[in-house]
């Protein structure tokens, strides 16, 4: 697309075209229009031209005289040809044009220059003198003005942005509601979700806990049951080693006893031998028959205690035990039968004579030392037998006392072992314990921050919603001062154009805004007295005549500058 076209309407003509002044570099129509273009009547587009080369029209955009070399302007716009003169060749004299006005330094300058222009504007339009009414273009884009500078319906459309703005702050409230609604619920969510970890973090402490307390409970069940069992080993290990003791004792007793045996019948045997041969033979069998039986007796007492000591021990139920206790009882039985017979054989000596009684002696001896014989092999044998039990007693009583020790031992072991689980465990609740209450502690330092995050961030928002309160009302005074100075420089400029006009347009009543201005005698230009006679600049209210929209943008009179360095 060609960038050198601008809008052209389809009622331009070559004459308007080229009795149209040259305005200030760029346009008076606004630099936004510059670089704008439209389609013709029939379809095209109307080309530009360089600056060097523009024309102007009163109601109309900038144009180029001559489109761009190589393009067909007949075929882009076939149903109409093209209203612009072909291109001047190189070397002939290029198109003249009105001179510019210059700026206004004042006020009364400014609206002179105005005057002159207008009536310049409608010359080249209609011609010098000329009576032909004007388009109705430039009716509209008055009464658009009109329209724009009227005050009611300046009023009107201030009410109808008023509404817009009551309505856009409602918006903005709910808005602003449904949003703190949307942080409140967060917020409570977020307390709830909080809540909740918080409940669980402390049920499932709890149930650690209490999990904890019975495994607690159990281990000193166990501990109890452990340290009873020690005891009760303890007492086992000193009744086995008093046991222990009374054996070795028993043991001692029964060598002393056959030692002192041994010891007594080799003195009796030297004894009676030197009695023998001393004393009768009467006295000495009456003698010999009282150690016998003190012998016997003896012997009966020895069994007696022997027997008594196998009673007492029921540890041991053995047959060699068995046989001991019946070897015992015999040896018993023999002795008191023996007994008996000396006793008899006492009383048969009174009538046993001499010789008798050395034969009888003699046999006597003879049996005695048969007898003796037989007395110590069971003795020999029943003591045997007991130094075996004791043996064997005491074999088991030193294997109790090791398993005893063992087993103690490991009871201490165990002891140990618990002991030191139960420390560690103890150790470990602690820490547990700690990094809960640490991570708790972060969970409430995390929160806190968040909530002074979210403190700050209100502030910070108060802040600027503040600042930018003050902004916004500081606008609006410098708007407002604006809006009355451009309402009463739109008032101005319209009574200076229709007094300038005097047409009976629709903005009739325009002409009595500005009291003092009077037509003049030729050429088409105005004086007048004073412009801003009878006109107060708080005459227009910013709040209901000068709205916004028809503030900023200043009315698009014929021939007059958009942008707003023409009325400053």
């Amino acid at each position: 697309m060609d960038r050198g076209l601008l809008r052209c309407p389809a009622s331009a003509s070559p004459a308007a075209l080229a009795g149209r002044p040259a305005g200030r570099k760029g346009g008076s129509l606004g630099r936004e229009r510059r670089h704008r273009r439209a389609p013709c009547e029939g379809g095209g587009l109307a080309p530009r031209r360089s600056r060097d080369r523009r024309v102007r029209a009163a109601w109309l955009p900038r144009v180029r005289l001559q489109p761009p070399r190589g393009r067909c302007l007949e075929r882009r716009c076939p149903l109409q040809p093209s209203p612009f003169p072909q291109r001047p060749a190189r070397g002939e004299q290029k198109r003249t044009f009105p001179p510019r006005f210059p700026r206004s330094r004042s006020r009364l300058y400014r609206y002179q220059s105005f005057g002159k222009r207008w009536t310049h504007l409608n010359q080249s339009i209609h011609g010098q003198g000329s009576t032909r009414k004007p388009p109705a273009v430039a009716e509209d884009r008055l009464y658009d003005c009109w329209r724009k500078s009227s005050a009611k319906l300046r009023e009107v459309s201030s009410e109808l942005h008023k509404k817009q703005v009551v309505e856009a702050w409602g918006d903005q409230l709910a808005l602003k509601q449904q949003r703190e609604a949307a942080d409140q619920e967060e917020r409570v969510r977020s307390e709830n979700q909080y809540k909740r970890a918080r409940r669980a973090a402390l049920e499932r402490l709890e149930q650690e806990q209490q999990r904890r307390k019975q495994e607690e409970e159990k281990q000193a069940e166990i501990l109890r049951q452990q340290m009873a069992e020690l005891q009760l080993r303890d007492v086992e290990a000193t009744k086995l080693k008093e046991e222990e003791e009374s054996l070795l004792k028993q043991h001692w007793e029964l060598q002393a006893l056959e030692a002192e045996r041994k010891l007594k019948d080799e003195q009796q045997k030297k004894v009676e031998l030197g009695r023998f041969l001393k004393h009768q033979v009467q006295a000495q069998l009456r003698k010999r028959v009282q150690q016998v039986q003190e012998e016997l007796e003896k012997d009966r007492q020895i069994l007696l205690a022997l027997s008594e000591k196998d009673e007492q021990d029921q540890r041991l139920q053995s047959s060699r035990r068995e046989e001991a206790m019946a070897a015992v009882a015999w040896m018993k039985k023999v002795i008191e039968e023996q007994l008996q017979l000396e006793r008899e054989r006492e009383a048969e000596l009174e009538t046993i004579f001499r010789e008798e009684a050395r034969q009888v002696w003699e046999k006597r001896e003879e049996e005695w030392g048969r007898e003796q014989k037989a007395r110590d092999r069971l003795m020999a044998e029943v003591l045997a037998e007991r130094e075996q039990q004791i043996q064997q007693k005491m074999e088991q009583n030193r294997q109790a006392q090791q398993e005893s020790v063992r087993f103690r031992e490991q009871l201490i072991q165990q002891l140990e072992e618990a002991r030191q689980l139960t420390q560690w465990e103890q150790q470990a609740g602690v820490e547990r314990k700690t990094a809960c209450k640490q991570e708790l502690q972060a969970q409430l330092t995390q929160r806190q921050q968040q909530q002074q995050e979210e403190l700050q961030h209100q502030q910070e928002a108060a802040t600027e919603a503040q600042l930018r309160e003050e902004q916004l009302q500081e606008l609006e005074q410098v708007e407002a001062r604006r809006m009355v100075e451009a309402c009463y420089r739109k008032q101005v400029g319209a009574a200076a154009q229709m007094a300038l006009k005097g047409a009976p347009l629709r903005m009739a009543g325009l002409r009595t805004a500005i009291p003092g201005w009077r037509p003049s005698g030729g050429g088409g230009e105005r004086e007048r007295s004073d412009p801003t006679a009878g006109i107060r600049p708080d005459s227009c209210k910013a709040s209901s005549a000068c709205p916004p929209s028809s503030a900023t943008a200043t009315p698009k009179l014929p021939g007059a500058k958009e942008d707003s360095a023409f009325w400053v």
